[in-house]
């Protein structure tokens, strides 16, 4: 099999004998020579590159320059060719070809030195400035320049080529580039658990005992000095065992993360496993659990479309996890080409999963109203204390008379507004409420109010203190006046019984001694 050499036909490799110069010279003077030769050579071909680069933009920014103003001289005819040269002459645009030649002259420059051109040519062959024939003769000679301004591109096209490929002939520093460079990148660290997750237990440490089998054991176990030995790999004493973990009562809590994995529509099965690739904080311990405790917390709230979902995706990883290390991609592989075998499992254990699920969060409200929570309840303070409900049989009457004692200086209309609002406090009440009021018993109207809510039953208990409909009613402010002056004399006269019973006592006792 013949050998390809091909790959080394762009080294520049030369000895002593490719350099052949005249006996007078040294030979180190024509290597030098040589080696000034190639560069000046490379330099002035990469000028040479530059200059044709520079030529081709700027006549591709003159050409449709060109173009329009010759579609504007044959609509408009000479007169608007004779404007825009003075246009030209008098107000030209900065715009120029972006190089740092000095004295750059201006795209308008180009053009008036071209239009300067053809009206010459067209002077040349006989036409003057009144010549009818003049519009065709300008439009000719900006035609003529653009068909060899097309001619003198290509040229300009094929020498820029040609240049190119004799650059690229040899490998010079210029081309010298990294092909490829590696370096270790360490993977990035598994993401914690979720908060609550319950942790495997890891298993617990072997531990080595060593022991002395001697010819003799019951005397030496009944020698006073004699102690168990054990090595030192026998590890600490039953009394320093490490401290357990404390048992929590904290639930997984679902991550950001997780819970737009949960949002993720059922059977969406290349959705959830890019999801996961994504997201590596998915895919951890406790997320399954997590998922499944927001599952129970949507379907007590009512929303059973994302408890579904829930269940959906916490099985999906729980599917993963029992299938080893390569359950993920095992998984989803099966699911995602539509096993029948394993999307019908896969699907059955989710909805026995969610029925269970609804069957659970039923029994739990129930079990929660049937133990009740807070109720606001009327209680008499002490035993001799009764409760009863002035309820009344309607509005105030037109005519309202006072009268008795104390009711001298009372306003009749401050008591029929009172009146009025314990008529209309009455009748904002529902009809249970009224009908157990009405009946005047303290147990029905505690049944009604431990039917409501706490924040209802306190508004209504409120109300009926306002109204006055509760007859013993304090509103929260309790009359002390008067008691300590009372405790005062009830405290001196236990002090006179005291003297008297110790007076009594030294009486009785004197009987006795006589």
């Amino acid at each position: 099999m013949p050998l390809n050499y091909s790959k080394w036909d762009k080294l520049e490799l030369s000895d002593d004998s490719d350099i052949e110069g005249h006996p007078n010279v040294d030979k180190r003077s024509l290597i030098r020579w040589k080696q000034r030769d190639i560069h000046e050579k490379r330099e002035m071909r990469k000028m040479r590159i530059a200059q044709l680069k520079a030529d081709i933009a700027c006549n591709e920014a003159l050409k449709p320059r060109l173009q329009r103003i010759t579609q504007e001289v044959e609509t408009m005819g000479a007169p608007h060719f004779s404007s825009l040269v003075e246009r030209f002459k008098t107000n030209p645009s900065p715009e120029k070809p972006p190089t740092n030649a000095p004295e750059q002259k201006t795209y308008d420059e180009m053009l008036l030195s071209l239009m300067l051109q053809v009206w010459e040519e067209a002077k040349k062959k006989g036409v003057e400035k009144d010549d009818p024939n003049l519009s065709d003769a300008l439009v000719a000679g900006l035609k003529e320049h653009l068909i060899k301004m097309d001619e003198h591109q290509e040229k300009l096209r094929k020498d820029l080529q040609h240049e190119e490929e004799e650059q690229h002939k040899k490998i010079t520093m210029e081309d010298l580039h990294d092909g490829f460079d590696s370096h270790y990148v360490p993977p990035k660290p598994a993401p914690p658990p979720v908060k609550g997750a319950i942790q495997a237990e890891k298993p617990k440490p072997k531990q080595t005992v060593t022991e002395i089998e001697v010819l003799n054991p019951k005397g030496v176990e009944a020698a006073p000095f004699s102690k168990p030995s054990t090595s030192a790999a026998a590890g600490p004493s039953s009394s320093s065992k490490p401290n357990e973990e404390e048992d929590t009562d904290e639930l997984p809590e679902l991550t950001p993360s997780l819970e737009q994995f949960s949002r993720i529509p059922l059977k969406a099965y290349e959705e959830s496993w890019e999801f996961i690739k994504a997201h590596r904080d998915v895919y951890v311990p406790g997320a399954s659990d997590a998922l499944l405790v927001a599952a129970f917390r949507a379907q007590s709230n009512g929303d059973a479309k994302w408890a579904m979902q829930c269940v959906h995706q916490s099985l999906l990883l729980q599917y993963c996890e029992k299938l080893g290390k390569d359950g993920p991609s095992m998984f989803f592989r099966k699911m995602i080409s539509g096993d029948p075998r394993a999307t019908s499992v896969f699907e059955k254990d989710v909805a026995d999963t969610y029925a269970h699920l609804v069957e659970r969060v039923r029994v739990s409200k129930a079990e929660e109203s049937a133990a009740g929570g807070e109720q606001i309840q009327l209680v008499p303070e002490n035993p001799n204390q009764s409760i009863s409900f002035n309820v009344p049989e309607g509005p105030p009457p037109e005519h309202l008379e006072l009268e008795g004692p104390g009711f001298e200086n009372v306003d009749v209309e401050d008591v029929r507004k009172a009146l009025q609002m314990r008529w209309d406090v009455f009748q904002s009440f529902d009809e249970p409420l009224q009908k157990a009021l009405k009946s005047q018993s303290l147990d029905e109207v505690n049944k009604v109010l431990g039917s409501m809510s706490v924040e209802r039953a306190e508004e209504v208990v409120k109300l009926l203190d306002v109204a006055g409909i509760l007859s013993f009613s304090e509103g929260g402010i309790r009359d002390e006046t008067g008691k300590a002056a009372e405790a005062d004399d009830e405290g001196e006269g236990d002090d006179e019984g005291e003297g008297d019973a110790e007076d009594e006592g030294r009486d009785a006792e004197e009987k006795d001694v006589d």
